[in-house]
């Protein structure tokens, strides 16, 4: 025992074994190693304070919050990036960032000197920012109304000024319809920045104006199921293309089917006679899927004439959009439709199916095969009105098509322009007192509650003081308004009769429509604009009725003109 090696104890330092115990013994060596580094770099990483960059002026993070390129307003303009800027940037430029490196970058800093030299440069009025500035000049200065869309702004009428059109629509009132206005920003540059100093008046920017190109010639009827089509609303400021429609070819001519009304005691009628018979042929042309043979020529009443009489050659057109109507129903002018008449039905076996009772209904017109349905009125009234063919059994089968016709686009510039001198910011009172209630002697008491004493009692509890407060009347003599100026700041109509006169777009464009013939502003124009700047006030106050109008003949819907 006393010459046994004492390593042999022990299995460990076997000669087997040594291979493994140098494995564990370099293992445990590189772990310490390890620890030891991850302690270091942690020391090092936590007392380690660099350069704060943004305090390094000539940097690259200089170069990226200092742009001097051609997206800001001017090319040599310095403009200093927002906080939205840094977080939009994309990869490159923030990984720029973080690679900051002190090193000239070999761009030439722009002095106040080089950019005051730029100041009577001319507008780009294609530069992305200068669209941009113009939108939010436009939303800040009209607070009342919601945009809708804005056109890319043009050239205006000088190197300082930029035109620019926009759809909106006020955010308070009863109406549905999208206006379109244009006007005309003059832009300077200040301590070289550009700004808005001046946006001008309604449709001032009239290189923004979209120009309609001319319809194009051709004659196409409508499917039978009207009602399927969506209504759209009305777009206000458009170029108006209501030219009439025409018959491209004699085959088309030939192969259409067509409805006509002659004659009858509707002629001379109220506006809202004429409508309600207006309406019923075209409910039964559209009812019978043919096309309605027009008369563009109104007879308008003596109650809208300044002379006292009735009327001829007033044209459709200056009362109501005729494009939206051509565009949504088939309609033909008579004059039109005679012409190809005389020129083609005896060549082409086109007959006619003449109706002179008012009592044979449209159900009973269906299988009628003829090319043209002629009905015929008589002298005697009222059973030569139109509108008798939709009475009876009728009128829960003929519907009249209201939605396709809507006032004048010409009038409601006119409307839309009053409501934009105003800011789209006022309230309106509709006082129609009639002749029985100007007329003292005989009617004594009916003008109590138009009175402005009966006003003046009852407006403070509805509208507040000092506010612009249009009044849509029939009194001529607007100083019978006289003591609500004290109160509230009043505007009729008449004041803004340049939007008509000699010098206006609607003269200019109603003259050309009359083929030269200048064409008066009339009564019913009047009423109608009158109507619709009242239906655009904030607050609306009805405070009487007319007590002269007159429903003929059973015409119910005296209002029903829209």
């Amino acid at each position: 025992m006393l010459g046994r090696n004492p390593l042999s104890r022990t299995g460990s330092f076997r000669p087997e074994n040594l291979g493994q115990n140098a494995l564990q013994m370099i293992g445990n060596l590189c772990f310490t190693i390890f620890v030891v580094g991850v302690l270091v770099f942690t020391v090092i990483a936590a007392t380690y304070e660099p350069e704060d960059p943004l305090f390094h002026p000539s940097t690259k993070l200089t170069t990226f919050l200092t742009s001097t390129s051609n997206a800001t307003f001017r090319s040599d303009t310095t403009i200093v990036k927002t906080g939205e800027d840094f977080m939009t940037a994309n990869q490159t430029a923030f990984a720029t960032f973080i690679n900051i490196t002190d090193v000239d970058n070999g761009e030439t800093p722009v002095t106040s000197t080089e950019c005051e030299g730029e100041v009577d440069k001319p507008i780009d009025c294609t530069d992305p920012e200068v669209f941009h500035l113009m939108m939010k000049a436009a939303i800040e200065q009209f607070k009342d109304i919601h945009f809708y869309r804005f056109g890319k702004p043009v050239r205006g009428s000088n190197e300082s000024s930029c035109h620019m059109a926009w759809r909106f629509r006020p955010k308070e009132g009863k109406t549905a319809a999208f206006y379109k206005d244009y006007r005309s920003f003059v832009i300077k540059s200040e301590n070289c920045t550009l700004n808005v100093v001046r946006i001008g008046e309604y449709h001032s920017g009239g290189n923004a104006r979209k120009r309609k190109k001319n319809q194009k010639p051709g004659f196409e009827k409508k499917p039978e199921k009207q009602e399927s089509q969506p209504v759209s609303l009305p777009e206000v400021g458009e170029a108006v293309n209501d030219s009439l429609p025409v018959v491209e070819s004699e085959g088309s001519y030939s192969r259409g089917r067509y409805l006509i009304y002659v004659g009858g005691g509707d002629r001379c009628k109220s506006m809202n006679h004429y409508l309600w018979s207006f309406m019923c042929a075209l409910g039964e042309a559209q009812y019978l899927n043919r096309t309605l043979v027009m008369d563009l020529s109104i007879c308008l009443s003596s109650i809208y004439t300044t002379s006292q009489q009735d009327e001829e050659g007033k044209d459709f057109r200056f009362y109501f959009d005729f494009e939206h109507l051509k565009e949504l129903a088939s309609v033909l002018d008579q004059g039109q439709f005679w012409s190809d008449w005389n020129e083609w039905h005896q060549k082409d076996g086109l007959s006619l199916h003449l109706v002179e009772d008012f009592r044979i209904t449209p159900m009973k017109l269906t299988g009628v095969k003829d090319a043209l349905i002629m009905r015929k009125f008589g002298d005697v009234e009222p059973d030569n009105y139109w509108y008798r063919v939709c009475e009876g059994e009728t009128e829960s089968v003929v519907q009249r098509p209201w939605h396709l016709i809507w006032k004048s686009k010409r009038l409601m510039d006119i409307v839309s322009a009053i409501a934009s001198k105003l800011n789209w910011d006022f309230d309106s009172v509709h006082i129609v007192r009639g002749e029985k209630a100007r007329n003292k002697e005989l009617w004594p008491n009916l003008d109590a509650d138009t009175s402005p004493e009966a006003l003046l009692s009852t407006l403070p509890d509805k509208i507040d003081d000092g506010r612009n407060l249009y009044i849509a009347t029939d009194e001529p003599d607007t100083s019978f308004f006289d003591p609500l100026k004290d109160k509230y700041s009043t505007h009729f109509l008449d004041e803004y009769k340049d939007l008509w006169d000699e010098n206006s777009e609607w003269y200019s464009e109603t003259t050309k429509l009359n083929n030269g013939v200048s064409v008066e502003f009339d009564g019913y124009m009047r009423s109608s604009v009158d109507t619709e700047v009242f239906l655009r006030g904030k607050k609306q106050i009805e405070t009487f009725n007319d007590l002269t109008k007159d429903c003929k003949d059973g015409v119910n819907t005296c209002s029903s003109a829209s």
